[in-house]
């Protein structure tokens, strides 16, 4: 096969398109209020939980992930049940890769409710308070291998699905536009929302 054929036939090549979605609403109780001690407690029940008993899935992202030849999640529960549901009895391809960023909290005093926190906790990680756990750079590292795992599927000319999680899923989007990927869909950033790309021709 001569050179430019060869280059022809991959020009060729149908590039599929990347679903990005955030898990549903996990089952957790959300009005204590509690001190940073509990809070560590909490994010580590949180962590445990699957999704909600009443949690129902979009039907959009439904119809998305009947369209999906992979679908991942991350190997939290609430992750992985969340792609349960979409993804009608096929197979879920799990990975570590696609966790949450975490969420160590600041050692302020008060009692605060768990969205609080976390927006504490954020705020304190993203500024470099990561005590033993993963750093902002570890975690930007991170979110790039996860964008090629993607990346790496869709354009071979699958579509891509994934369940995983509101802050990461947020440290993908950059990485995934600087590459040439544009947003077709965006559903925001609550439970069961969902971006869908497609790549720039």
């Amino acid at each position: 096969m001569a050179p430019n054929e060869t280059l022809d036939r991959r020009s060729a090549v149908r590039v599929g398109s990347i679903v990005i979605a955030r898990h549903g609403k996990p089952h957790a109780d959300r009005s204590v209020r509690i001190d940073h001690h509990g809070y560590r407690d909490w994010w580590a029940g949180y962590d445990l939980a699957r999704l909600h008993p009443d949690e129902k899935p979009p039907e959009k992202l439904v119809a998305h992930a009947q369209a999906s030849d992979i679908i991942y999640a991350s190997t939290l529960p609430r992750a992985i049940h969340t792609a349960e549901m979409v993804a009608g009895g096929r197979q879920i391809i799990t990975d570590p890769i696609f966790i949450e960023a975490p969420l160590p909290p600041p050692p302020v005093w008060g009692r605060r409710s768990p969205r609080a926190w976390g927006v504490w906790a954020r705020v304190a990680w993203w500024f470099g308070r990561h005590e033993d756990g993963e750093t902002r750079l570890e975690a930007e590292t991170r979110a790039e291998a996860a964008v090629a795992t993607l990346t790496a599927q869709a354009l071979r000319g699958q579509n891509v699905l994934l369940c995983a999680h509101g802050w990461f899923n947020r440290m993908m989007r950059p990485i995934l536009r600087a590459q040439g990927w544009r947003e077709v869909e965006d559903g925001g950033d609550s439970h069961w929302s969902y971006r869908r790309y497609e790549k720039l021709k």
